[in-house]
Formats: C-alpha cells, structure tokens, sequence
C-alpha cells in the first residue's frame, strides 16, 4: 500500500472524517498536525499548490485534495486503486 499523509488542525471537522474513511477502509496514515506550526503550514501549502485548507492528502507523491476529493474518489471507486503500489 502506498503512504497517505494527512495534513490536519485539531480543530478541524473535515479532518476527523477523512481520517474516519480512511480508517474504516484500513489506511494506515502519518498525520501531520499544523495548528500553530506556521513552518508546516507553510511547507503544506508550497506542496499543495497553494491551498491553504485542510485536510491535504496526499497518497504517495500525488496530491488527492481536501476531504470532499477523498470522498469522491472513493465513491468512484478510484480511491483503492490509488492505495496499491
């Protein structure tokens, strides 16, 4: 399975459930948690071509988006095909 990265704030209600989808689905995940970290959030948003929300997900190299692209993509039935090496 490739590595997801989640970026999150612990404040943050659409991190909670994209955290949630990915559990239920078994995703093992590393969370990087940005709430007062400017560095990190700064790091986040060069990496995600300017977006300044989270969560950001990343699945390997590519960048999937915030919750609602997670979501869709799993919807589509895409989500488990980008999980696999």
């Amino acid at each position: 399975m490739k590595p997801v990265k989640i970026y999150t704030t612990n404040y943050c209600g659409y991190c909670v459930r994209a955290k949630d989808l990915l559990k239920r689905k078994g995703v093992t995940y590393e969370e990087v948690d940005v709430t007062g970290n400017d560095e990190a959030r700064e790091k986040l948003v060069e990496m995600s071509s300017g977006q300044r929300t989270v969560p950001q997900i990343f699945i390997g190299d590519t960048h999937v988006g915030g919750y609602s692209d997670l979501a869709a993509l799993d919807r589509d039935g895409k989500l488990d095909p980008m999980l696999q090496n």
